[in-house]
């Protein structure tokens, strides 16, 4: 099982670690396109700051946002895992998962990034500032910059198993799984029941129980049918719409009354 997830636009601090190694990074394929966002962006932010500040669509109380990615290369590198924060990761809560959900999680987990496209969550990154949405000078557009490299890279990484697509928006345009990985792909939107709309809380705090359920069960489906009736059995209350031709995600909803 493959787990797509966003960032978070918070970050922990990067601490004391040993910096940044580019080319230890998971899915190397994708080095030399890190490489590329990485020397921009440094190059962005140690010079005209407020141009780097609309680049990146920073508001006036994240200016010191900027100087941050200016240390990329020499500022401590930790777990990703520990790097992203916000509702979906504390929900989530890595840390406290047992020894083998910790590695379940290891080999499942991929988190889609504008500055590193996807990483493991124990792959060791500097904390930073760039959301997908960016669109650098000389690059473009990160979305469209991260396409061809992840098409080549990521349906190695799904494998031949399930691959749970819990991406927002933003990130879903850099990968879109194709073919026969797109049949075996599940998408999720988690509603509030009592009105059947999206509630961004809801939202990601959901998606951190579901994926943590999950990893604490040892649960390993096969397939989206599969995950539904796993997620049943987890006491998730969920709803599936059965894709309607070959090659397309399965799609489930997943009801919520409240998030304590």
């Amino acid at each position: 099982m493959l787990v797509l997830l966003p960032p978070s636009e918070g970050k922990a601090s990067s601490g004391r670690g040993t910096a940044l190694k580019l080319e230890s990074l998971s899915l190397p394929g994708l080095t030399e396109a890190r490489r590329a966002v990485l020397d921009e962006l440094a190059e962005l932010c140690a010079g005209d700051e407020e141009k780097a500040r609309e680049v990146l669509g920073l508001s006036e109380g994240l200016r010191g946002e900027i100087a941050k990615n200016t240390q990329l290369r020499s500022a401590g590198a930790r777990p990703a895992g520990e790097i992203y924060t916000g509702v979906l990761y504390d929900a989530l809560d890595l840390a406290s998962l047992d020894t083998a959900a910790k590695r379940r999680a290891s080999r499942s987990l991929l988190v889609f990034s504008g500055l590193w496209g996807a990483v493991r969550v124990t792959d060791r990154i500097p904390s930073y500032r760039c959301s997908m949405g960016v669109r650098l000078p000389g690059l473009g557009a990160l979305g469209a910059h991260w396409r061809t490299p992840m098409a080549a890279a990521l349906p190695e990484a799904a494998g031949d198993g399930l691959v749970l697509d819990l991406r927002s928006s933003a990130y879903t345009g850099a990968w879109k799984p194709k073919g026969e990985v797109a049949g075996r792909t599940a998408t999720v939107r988690v509603l509030h029941a009592p009105t059947r709309k999206v509630v961004s809380h809801f939202n990601k705090a959901t998606k951190g129980r579901i994926v943590r359920s999950l990893l604490a069960a040892g649960a390993a489906p096969a397939g989206p049918a599969e995950l539904v009736e796993t997620l049943r059995d987890l006491g998730y209350e969920v709803e599936v719409q059965a894709p309607a031709r070959a090659g397309t995600a399965w799609a489930l909803d997943v009801l919520v009354d409240e998030v304590h």
